[in-house]
């Protein structure tokens, strides 16, 4: 079985968003609801301050905090390393939401963030929250893909739908492999400057291992033990302070 796995170089993320707005129109979310977060910070005082940015995908992690605090087990880890949610067992408690330390789960029954209401310009149909006429037609409440249900917590699903069908014993999905590509999350097919890799991280001859081992990739709050399969690639300088513990 593989372990999917991202790697995120944060020297060529240029900020753009495109994956954002991929995941998105792959996924079907809400407006204002952006399972691919592209958060942006300053560092520096004036007059030198730097803009920088930061992708923040849901880190499927080894060990999923998300999951330990889940009173229905909605939330689980397959053998392919995704972490999902059963929207059939999810009761909407949030607990997962607290208990997440990247901030990358959502809840759409609230008001929403972004205007006109979406909901109701598309009501949804069999128990969706909407039914927008551009729907995916990929849906698995099972794996947490498609259009939610209401009462329901969603995330980033390292787009199941599509990786799940790559064939067996692929070390990376490559979206410049014609073979590949329809196997590629929207939010790695998409990134304009190849910012995003994505592969078996069980795999030693995959590129994600060897730019892990090479560039020294770093994981999101390491010492929360939650160990994400997401990794950041450039100079630790790049990295924002909450990549790491506070030292002080």
């Amino acid at each position: 079985m593989a372990k999917w796995g991202m790697v995120i170089d944060l020297e060529k993320c240029t900020g753009c968003q495109a994956c954002s707005t991929a995941c998105a129109m792959e996924n079907n979310t809400l407006p204002g609801e952006s399972w691919q977060d592209v958060l942006y910070y300053k560092e520096g005082k004036y007059p030198n301050v730097n803009i920088k940015w930061f992708p923040r995908p849901c880190m499927h992690c080894e060990n999923p905090s998300c999951m330990h605090v889940c009173p229905t087990k909605a939330t689980y880890k397959d053998e392919n390393g995704f972490v999902l949610i059963d929207w059939n067992k999810c009761i909407g408690c949030k607990y997962c939401m607290i208990a997440c330390p990247y901030g990358v789960r959502f809840y759409t029954d609230e008001k929403p963030l972004i205007e006109p209401d979406m909901k109701k310009v598309y009501p949804g149909q069999d128990g969706q929250q909407y039914s927008p006429p551009y729907q995916n037609p990929n849906s698995d409440w099972t794996k947490g893909v498609g259009i939610q249900p209401k009462g329901v917590v969603s995330k980033c699903t390292f787009c199941y739908h599509k990786v799940s069908k790559a064939p067996a014993g692929v070390a990376d999905l490559d979206e410049d492999n014609p073979a590949l590509k329809e196997y590629v999350p929207a939010c790695v097919r998409t990134c304009a400057p190849k910012a995003r890799y994505f592969g078996d991280l069980d795999n030693p001859d995959s590129t994600v291992n060897r730019l892990i081992a090479d560039k020294r990739g770093v994981r999101l709050l390491e010492h929360t033990g939650n160990k994400p399969q997401v990794y950041y690639l450039g100079d630790h300088g790049v990295v924002p302070a909450f990549t790491r513990p506070d030292k002080s």
